[in-house]
């Protein structure tokens, strides 16, 4: 299945994250042997042990809503933080970046999915915080793109449209914030249900777990 979904992914260039939670070191190691090196965790208390214990060249993603004091357990490692949805998340990541003595990179989440489970800014709240001076004077954090979820739902067109809304927003901040940045080029959008809609609408990295690993107990 990974080579089948690598095969999907291979034309537009997109980057595949495995997600990982709740799955073993030795099922994370089985794709890790036929070549795959990003994956996906949204706790710190699984993703620190399995880092620990797996190999180093693993890049390890973290996608799920991240707690400010959970911020340093993961700040010495964490390739790709997917989840930035609040300016105090934003805050936290640059400061443990420093006591660490480098860059982490970051993806601002958008709430666009109509479920209110789900986190996230609007382009309003993103706006207000990218503008302000406090923002420009954080130096160890580096914003890569956007990531959004959408409903979970079988309207397609409900789906095709909130990628949409995704894509729209990150021209937007590309053209407002970030026009001289060649690294903000990221849209972090699609799961194992829709990541063929989410690679048709743009995204340039899909989060899969289901399709790779199988169904959570």
């Amino acid at each position: 299945m990974l080579q089948t979904i690598l095969n999907d992914l291979q034309a537009t260039g997109t980057q595949l994250v495995a997600v990982s939670k709740t799955k073993s070191p030795a099922e994370i190691l089985k794709l890790y042997e036929q070549g795959q090196r990003d994956f996906g965790e949204n706790k710190v208390q699984e993703l620190v042990p399995k880092h620990e214990a797996l190999p180093g060249d693993i890049r390890w993603h973290f996608i799920g809503h991240l707690q400010t004091n959970k911020v340093k357990h993961i700040a010495s490692f964490i390739h790709l933080i997917h989840a930035v949805d609040s300016w105090e998340v934003l805050k936290e990541i640059d400061k443990q970046a420093k006591k660490q003595r480098r860059i982490i990179h970051g993806l601002l989440q958008f709430k666009i999915a109509q479920e209110e489970t789900k986190y996230g800014f609007n382009l309003e709240e993103a706006q207000a915080v990218l503008q302000t001076e406090d923002f420009q004077r954080l130096t160890n954090i580096r914003l890569k793109g956007v990531m959004g979820m959408a409903t979970f739902t079988e309207d397609d067109n409900q789906v095709r449209q909130e990628f949409q809304q995704l894509k729209t927003i990150f021209e937007q901040l590309k053209n407002q914030y970030f026009l001289n940045y060649q690294d903000f080029e990221e849209i972090s959008m699609g799961m194992s249900g829709d990541y063929k809609i989410a690679v048709e609408e743009g995204s340039t990295m899909v989060r899969i777990g289901t399709l790779l690993f199988g169904k959570r107990i």
